[in-house]
């Protein structure tokens, strides 16, 4: 009994590692994607 209570709360700690680290991939991803789509904006339409 004490197995299963030990793997579940293992579990449980897992997925708010996941979902904290997924998270913030999550934002740099889209940070950089910003970033990129900004130089692009700027070498391309406003340095002309």
């Amino acid at each position: 009994m004490l197995h299963y209570i030990i793997c579940i709360i293992a579990l449980i700690i897992g997925i708010c590692l996941i979902k904290r680290f997924v998270s913030c991939l999550i934002r740099s991803v889209i940070t950089i994607a910003l970033i990129a789509l900004l130089a692009y904006i700027y070498f391309f339409y406003i340095r002309q």
